[in-house]
């Protein structure tokens, strides 16, 4: 049967592993609510180069249409000034004009053509993927709302574990909270039981003083602790 010091110290330390347990997951609600921001962010920026790439086929559209009316205009020109020479030389040169221009034109519209058709594409896949990825962003904002519910939900939990934990500590000498605060600074467990004589938390084999003081037999009545890592131990079996 455990000593009843034994007994305090080990709801002490569950209260404690509670307390630490919430502390962690109180933690990390902040970097995975950052973490799915990034997402979205990502998300977002997606959004926006696919929105840049369909504005840049039409600004190219754009200006092609100009090039094309200039040339036109040029075009116009140069058949009304070879409407009205009188020699063969001029005319001539004038129909030379009117060839190049006329072809410039030609490979122009095959461009605007080209751009046309990579604006018709641009624009089917940037509504499939605004659409998939607004989705995506909807999902991601539903998830940062539960966790930050989670957040507030942990914050209550962990007060009330602060509470619980300081109930745990007051039947406690000092002397024993001293030791025990000592050992759990450097991580849970701080109670562990002996089992065929080894300790339970570095698994190695207790010495015979240890082993009796855990097992109650020594007369100065200390709480035992293990000559390996120095845990309070107390006797299982």
């Amino acid at each position: 049967m455990l000593a009843p010091v034994l007994e305090k110290l080990l709801i002490l330390q569950d209260r404690d592993a509670k307390r630490l347990g919430l502390e962690a997951q109180l933690k990390a609600v902040p970097r995975d609510i950052a973490a799915v921001e990034q997402k979205i962010a990502s998300e977002r920026a997606a959004i926006e180069t696919a929105k840049h790439e369909l504005m840049g086929l039409e600004s190219k559209k754009k200006l092609l249409e100009t090039e094309i009316g200039s040339a036109e205009d040029k075009l116009a020109k140069y058949r009304t000034q070879q409407s009205q020479v009188r020699k063969n030389e001029e005319y001539q040169a004038l129909g030379h004009e009117i060839e190049t221009a006329t072809g410039a034109i030609g490979g122009l519209e095959e461009q605007e053509l080209q751009i046309m058709y990579g604006i018709d594409e641009a624009k089917k896949k940037f509504a499939a993927a605004e659409a998939e990825l607004k989705a995506n962003i909807t999902g991601h904002e539903t998830r940062i709302r539960a966790l930050r519910e989670r957040e507030a939900s942990l914050g209550v939990e962990l007060k009330a574990a602060q509470t619980e934990l300081a109930v745990a500590r007051s039947p406690l000498g000092e002397p024993e909270l001293k030791l025990y605060d000592r050992i759990a600074a450097r991580g849970l467990p701080a109670c562990v039981g002996i089992r065929g004589g080894k300790c339970g938390g570095c698994h190695l084999k207790v010495s015979n003083e240890v082993e009796s003081a855990a097992r109650g037999k020594t007369s100065d009545g200390k709480l035992a602790t293990c000559d390996q890592c120095g845990r309070l131990v107390y006797w299982e079996s």
